[in-house]
């Protein structure tokens, strides 16, 4: 019996996260985030001090990295049991993830771990490349984006809530710089799967995004 898959990509902060938590929630699926195994691996690099230039030592962590996804009301992610929710965030994080994600060493072996979620009921799928490389055969794809400004205004709102100290201007030119890296990239480039539904939230409320991605399905 087929497992039936939505994947949910785009860039970053487009909202792919909480939208595809509540979406599998209300559907009682499970869960990927594909970018939180692509920034666990950059907090196991950043904690054990690696150079990024050694392409055989970033393969070996990815190799044995061990990794829980625990989703409630929010998405908790334990690192060889240790819960690293908290450093997922942080920008350090981002930047490193993204520079290995272009690796397409690394990507293959991470490849396996994201297929490893598939599993009845079903599965949402949220990332980079759910619908173009992971999943390619999915029933039901969606391309979540919004405009770079908006999307900086949203992570802006984030650190400021969270009392840390934010730049607008600098948070818009890493969003353009990290869009441009993920769409250049030789593997597994950010694009949108020619059989994906599009949805530009940058004047959409969450509510209105999940009816529309519930609707797909349905």
């Amino acid at each position: 019996m087929t497992v039936p898959v939505l994947t949910i990509d785009g860039p970053s902060g487009a909202g792919k996260g909480t939208v595809s938590r509540l979406v599998a929630k209300k559907l009682g699926w499970h869960y990927l985030d594909s970018g939180s195994i692509y920034r666990s691996l950059a907090i196991a690099l950043l904690q054990q001090l690696v150079d990024l230039a050694d392409e055989a030592e970033i393969i070996k962590i990815a190799q044995n990295i061990v990794l829980e996804f625990e989703c409630n009301d929010d998405l908790i992610v334990k690192l060889h049991g240790e819960n690293i929710t908290s450093q997922l965030g942080l920008e350090s994080t981002g930047k490193v993830a993204s520079i290995v994600a272009a690796l397409p060493a690394v990507r293959s072996v991470l490849l396996q771990k994201q297929k490893d979620f598939l599993k009845q009921p079903g599965l949402v799928a949220d990332g980079r490349d759910m619908g173009t490389v992971v999943f390619p055969d999915a029933q039901n794809k969606v391309f979540l984006t919004a405009s770079a400004a908006e999307r900086a205004r949203r992570r802006y709102k984030q650190l400021i809530e969270k009392g840390i100290d934010a730049n607008l201007s600098n948070i818009i030119k890493e969003i353009e710089a990290r869009d441009r890296r993920d769409m250049e990239r030789e593997t597994a480039p950010l694009v949108m799967a020619s059989d994906a539904l599009y949805i530009d939230s940058s004047d959409m409320s969450i509510d209105a995004v999940i009816e529309e991605v519930l609707g797909l399905i349905h």
